[in-house]
C-alpha cells in the first residue's frame, strides 16, 4: 500500500496510527510531523533544488544539541544546551516567530551531564524534540528534566525530575524519547526502575497516572496505532517491542529484542498497513504483523548480521527507516541507503552516493507524495524517488554545514532531524537555526 499526499489518518487493513497532537495540517507540531510517520502534508512545494546552496530565509544563533525543531501556529521550538557562557551547564527551551526567528520567549535549567550518578555521553545537549499540543508545549532534557509550558508565554505549567524520582537506569545517552499525547495522558519513555520503563502522566497535572515495563530503556520515541476498536501505545525499549493500552500501561502484546551488545535501538518504528518494522545498529530488523481486529501481533521475520560492518538486512543507526508499497528503504550502519523486499528482508539494491560512506552516517527522510525529502548528516538537502528500481536523485542542494559539537570527528556532522511546514524548512546544526523557503511560487 502507498501512502497518498495529504493522510488525515493512515488506515489499513483495520490498523489505524493515530496522535494526540491537534495542529494546522501543515504544522509539524511533533517528532516526525503531524502523525509522527515522515509523511508531509504539505502541497505545492517545490519539484527542483537551486544549484550550490538553498539560502536561508532567516538564521539564529542558538547553541549545540541533537533535537530537531518543531512546528505548530507560527511558532518554532527548539532545544539546546546554553548559549555563550552558560554552554556547560544549563539547557535551554526556545520559542521562536515562524516567520522572523524572533525568539517569543525561552526557558532555561542548569543541568550536570558529569553527574556521578546520570553522566551520559556525547553531550552536545538535549535529544527529544518538544511535543506540541493545544497550547502546551511538552519538552525533556537529555538528564530527564521535563516541563509542559504554556506555549504563548513560556510559563512552566508543572515539571518532573525523572532521574530522581524515578530512580533512572540512565541510557549511556541520556533520555531521548519526545513526548507522546494522547487524549489527557502524556507518554515518555523514562527509563525508570521498579517497572517504570514507560510512564503516563497526567496531561493537566504531571501526576503519574501508570507505569509500564521492568526493562532498560532505548532511544526510540513511542508511536501510536489501532487495532480494531483498541489504541495501541508501540514502544520500542532497550530489551523489546511491545504494544501498550495507553490509558492504563497494561501489555496487549511483547516480542523480546535483547541487545547483544548495548541497547541502541534509535529509529522510530514505522508502521504500513499491517506491518510494524523496526532496525537497530548492533541487532539487525524486525517485521511484525499486526492482528487488524485486535491488538495482537505475529512475528514475520527477524535478521541480524554478524557486526556492525558486515550486516543482514538492515542496521539501522540514527536515520527512521520507511515502507513504502512492499519494500523497506533504510539507511544501514555505515550509511548504505538499502532497499529491501518487505516480507522476507532480502536485500534489492544498495546505494553508497546519498551521504558520504562513515560510521553512523545519517540520512533523515520525509516523504512528500511520491517522492522523497532527506536531509544528510552533512547538510545536503536531496530531493530524490526511492523505488525497487534504485534511488533516483533528482537534485540536491547545501542547507547546513556541519559542526563538531554533536560528532567531533570527520568534520562535524548534521544529525538534528529537520522540520518541514507551511512552505518552509526549518533545521539546525550546534550553531544556528535556520528557515529556507520550499515553496512553489518562488
Amino acid at each position: 500500500m502507498q501512502l497518498n499526499k495529504t493522510p488525515q489518518t493512515l488506515v489499513a487493513f483495520g490498523v489505524l496510527v493515530v496522535f494526540g497532537s491537534i495542529a494546522s495540517s501543515e504544522d509539524y507540531p511533533q517528532w516526525r510531523g503531524v502523525h509522527r510517520d515522515g509523511v508531509l502534508t504539505e502541497t505545492d512545494l517545490v519539484t527542483e533544488l537551486p544549484e550550490g546552496e538553498l539560502a536561508p530565509k532567516w538564521s539564529v544563533a542558538i547553541g549545540s544539541g541533537y533535537s530537531g525543531p518543531t512546528v505548530a501556529n507560527g511558532r518554532v521550538f527548539v532545544t539546546d544546551r546554553g548559549f555563550g557562557d552558560s554552554d556547560n551547564k544549563v539547557e535551554r527551551i526556545l520559542c521562536l516567530d515562524a516567520e522572523t526567528g524572533q525568539e517569543q520567549w525561552k526557558h532555561s535549567y542548569e543541568v550536570n551531564y558529569n553527574d556521578d550518578q546520570y553522566n551520559i555521553g556525547y553531550k552536545a545537549g538535549p535529544r527529544a524534540a518538544v511535543t506540541v499540543h493545544q497550547g502546551k508545549a511538552f519538552s525533556v532534557g537529555a538528564m530527564g528534566h521535563f516541563f509542559c509550558l504554556d506555549v504563548t508565554s513560556g510559563k512552566v505549567i508543572w515539571k518532573r525530575e525523572l532521574a530522581p524520582e524515578f530512580d533512572v537506569k540512565m541510557p549511556i545517552w541520556g533520555i531521548t524519547a519526545a513526548p507522546l499525547v494522547f487524549e489527557d495522558l502524556v507518554i515518555q519513555i523514562v527509563a525508570g526502575s521498579d517497572g517504570a520503563c514507560v510512564v503516563g502522566f497526567d496531561l493537566e497535572t504531571g501526576k503519574e497516572r501508570w507505569r509500564a515495563l521492568d526493562e532498560l530503556a532505548g532511544y526510540s520515541a513511542p508511536i501510536m496505532i489501532r487495532q480494531g476498536d483498541q489504541e495501541v501505545a508501540v514502544c520500542w525499549t532497550g530489551q523489546s517491542v511491545t504494544g501498550l493500552n495507553p490509558r492504563t500501561g497494561e501489555t496487549f502484546w511483547r516480542f523480546a529484542m535483547e541487545p547483544r551488545n548495548m541497547p541502541i535501538g534509535v529509529a522510530t518504528p514505522i508502521v504500513s498497513g499491517k506491518h510494524l518494522f523496526v532496525s537497530s545498529f548492533y541487532d539487525g530488523s524486525m517485521l511484525m504483523e499486526l492482528d487488524p481486529s485486535q491488538p495482537k501481533a505475529k512475528k514475520v521475520w527477524r535478521r541480524i548480521g554478524q557486526s556492525e560492518k558486515n550486516t543482514d538486512s538492515l542496521h539501522c543507526m540514527i536515520s527512521t527507516p520507511l515502507i513504502k508499497g512492499e519494500h523497506i528503504y533504510g539507511v544501514d550502519s555505515y550509511g548504505e541507503l538499502r532497499c529491501l523486499d518487505l516480507l522476507t528482508g532480502d536485500r534489492v539494491w544498495e546505494d553508497l552516493t546519498a551521504v558520504p560512506r562513515a560510521r553512523w552516517a545519517t540520512i533523515h527522510t520525509l516523504r512528500d507524495g511520491n517522492r522523497e525529502i532527506m536531509l544528510n548528516d552533512q547538510g545536503e538537502l536531496i530531493f530524490a524517488r526511492l523505488s525497487p528500481a534504485g534511488f533516483q536523485e533528482t537534485s540536491r542542494a547545501k542547507l547546513l554545514s556541519p559542526t563538531l559539537r554533536q560528532l567531533p570527528r570527520r568534520n562535524g556532522v548534521t544529525w538534528a532531524h529537520p522540520a518541514i511546514a507551511n512552505g518552509m524548512i526549518f533545521a539546525r546544526n550546534d550553531q544556528k537555526l535556520i528557515a529556507a523557503s520550499l515553496k512553489g511560487d518562488n
